[in-house]
């Protein structure tokens, strides 16, 4: 496997990423990083613009000295609404990348799938990734369950998001006077947003208000700190659905339980009353640090797919694996 390379790629709201490393040293990638978002419309996720991105940010990356035309062997891709957006990915990106890159081995999974690689590798557990939103997933002898993530209007329990709509509720109870309400999260939210009165318009028409919503979240945590009880209310409601997404997909035969994403760095005023809800949820369950994040999953499962070694569940929107075009291209710089 020395010599071997591979290709991880992490696609989401915030754009898109890619690594190259060895198999046998994934902690020595090249990455590169796009900002802009791959298109993403009512037909599902645009299988040629994230080609052509891909494409750009690996001709970008430097080729190891020692083996410039060393062939990618394996690329993993991660993206967000591959579930319910990636039926055109499905059917089009294996045969664009073996054009492109030549490579032939390809797996195609959602980012909660590369966020689990990226935590705990292939070992059975649950991981919850939660950042704006939240979702839950397991491995085990059953194969993947599933917890949330159902975006902020109907889901996403816990995460940023509902952090901060739930911050913004107690503020603007407290700006009509009614039960409930914080002067603190009011305050704070004025200093963010603006005057409350205008909350409304302020929020409702923006693109992209999970985030603006989750932008909240930080002041709900100071509040907390600072001892405010409405605030520390909220932290320990959201840590109770996290447990609750962990406990529904923890698998029958045990496992780890990690946390992995943006949300966590929040510190102790989640994390506090988080290890008391799995503690009573999870008992005896061990939580570990997650090993790394969602583009480092997608290298572990480039590296096992790469070895025939690949033995997380396969799924048919979760995690699928297909063989590209097996023509090589002529040659791309970097690849």
């Amino acid at each position: 496997m020395s010599g071997t390379r591979v290709l991880g790629v992490d696609s989401g709201g915030s754009g898109l990423r890619v690594a190259l490393a060895r198999a046998d040293d994934l902690a020595g990638a090249a990455t590169a990083v796009s900002r802009t978002p791959v298109r993403t419309s009512a037909a599902g996720i645009d299988a040629a613009d994230m080609m052509e991105r891909i494409r750009t940010l690996v001709r970008s990356l430097p080729t190891f000295p020692d083996d410039p035309a060393e062939p990618i062997a394996a690329v993993a891709v991660g993206a967000a609404g591959m579930a319910t957006l990636g039926d055109g990915l499905r059917a089009d990106l294996p045969d664009a990348l073996g054009r492109e890159l030549g490579v032939r081995r390809i797996a195609l999974a959602g980012d909660a799938v590369t966020a689990y690689a990226g935590a705990l590798g292939q070992r059975p557990g649950a991981v919850v990734a939660a950042g704006t939103g939240m979702i839950a997933l397991g491995s085990g002898p059953t194969g993947w369950r599933r917890a949330d993530g159902w975006g902020h209007l109907l889901g996403d329990s816990g995460g940023g998001a509902w952090i901060g709509r739930a911050g913004l509720d107690a503020a603007l109870r407290a700006f009509d006077g009614r039960r409930g309400g914080s002067a603190a999260l009011l305050a704070l939210a004025e200093e963010r947003f603006g005057p409350a009165g205008d909350l409304p318009g302020l929020i409702y028409p923006r693109t992209d208000r999970p985030a603006a919503l989750a932008s909240f979240a930080p002041d709900v945590a100071r509040c907390a700190t600072d001892g405010d009880p409405v605030a520390a209310e909220v932290l320990r409601l959201a840590a109770g659905h996290i447990a609750e997404a962990a406990a529904a997909v923890y698998p029958v035969d045990g496992g780890d339980v990690a946390l992995t994403g943006g949300l966590f760095r929040m510190g102790e005023p989640l994390l506090a009353p988080l290890r008391t809800e799995l503690a009573a949820q999870l008992p005896g369950a061990t939580v570990v640090p997650a090993a790394g994040d969602p583009l480092h999953g997608s290298l572990v499962i480039a590296a096992a797919l790469a070895a025939d070694r690949l033995r997380l569940p396969r799924d048919g929107r979760l995690l699928s694996v297909a063989g590209g075009s097996r023509r090589r291209p002529a040659a791309v710089a970097g690849s």
